[in-house]
């Protein structure tokens, strides 16, 4: 089955509620009772494929589909090695102590290594969709608690 008809079947089945990250930009401190990072990665995030990066032993690719639905926290988080992202959906985000910010579809961001990013909620009616793409170090977890 091609990229472009899981794409196609995974929106029309509306994905499980979820996570993920945006916003590289450093956010005031996370809130009490937040979930755990990798609580939160297994919640609303759909693997696509994983395979091993040719030339660099050690590295994986895995992309995926994550949805954020309205209200829920998508909670501060690192991942050890880069992901890039592009917006299948729209949404609007608040981080904590800011106004709210709307990210547009169609949209790209890349997130660094051991970085930490997230650290918002969805607002608004509409979940946020995003593509993911991860190179990182096998064996490590994709999502894990900033240092």
């Amino acid at each position: 089955m091609t990229l472009r008809r899981r794409l196609a079947r995974l929106r029309a089945a509306s994905l499980a509620a979820g996570l993920l990250a945006l916003a590289a930009a450093a956010a005031p401190a996370a809130e009490p009772a937040e979930p755990s990072a990798s609580a939160a990665a297994s919640a609303g995030r759909i693997e696509l494929q994983r395979v091993d990066l040719s030339g660099a032993p050690g590295m994986e690719v895995v992309t995926s589909i994550v949805e954020v639905r309205p209200g829920e926290l998508m909670p501060r988080h690192i991942h050890h090695g880069v992901e890039t992202m592009y917006v299948l959906q729209g949404a609007t985000i608040q981080m904590p102590g800011q106004a709210p910010r709307r990210l547009l579809e169609g949209s790209a961001a890349v997130n660094l290594r051991d970085v930490p990013h997230g650290g918002f909620t969805v607002v608004g009616d509409t979940a946020l969709k995003l593509l993911t793409t991860h190179v990182v170090d096998k064996g490590k977890p994709l999502y894990d608690e900033p240092h």
